[in-house]
């Protein structure tokens, strides 16, 4: 399988960017049962997530977060992509509260 790599953009602080989205792998920990592993800014996701595979990395950036994984197939890659990006997004958004967005369906 292919890569599918997706850009972010932010507005916070690096550091307050990296604890949302810390709090985000965390629920896709519970949610999904993914693993997850931080070294400095970056992380990695692996596990599986309705039956497909997940190997994914990310890096939090001054302004962005960059990242990239496995490309689930023509099939599922929008929605995938989709669904990544509306999440990061809204953890990064600094008018909500993360905590809040945990209970929301996916």
């Amino acid at each position: 399988m292919g890569t599918m790599k997706l850009d972010v953009p932010h507005s916070l602080p690096k550091d307050e960017a990296k604890k949302r989205l810390a709090q985000l792998v965390d629920y896709w920990s519970s949610k999904y049962g993914v693993k997850s592993q931080w070294t400095g800014d970056s992380a990695t996701v692996t596990g599986k997530v309705m039956g497909i595979a997940l190997e994914a990395s990310f890096e939090v950036r001054d302004g962005i977060v960059a990242g990239e994984g496995t490309d689930p197939g023509m099939l599922l890659r929008s929605k995938a992509k989709q669904y990544i990006q509306s999440k990061m997004s809204a953890f990064l958004d600094p008018s909500k509260n993360p905590a809040d967005l945990t209970h929301k369906g996916d």
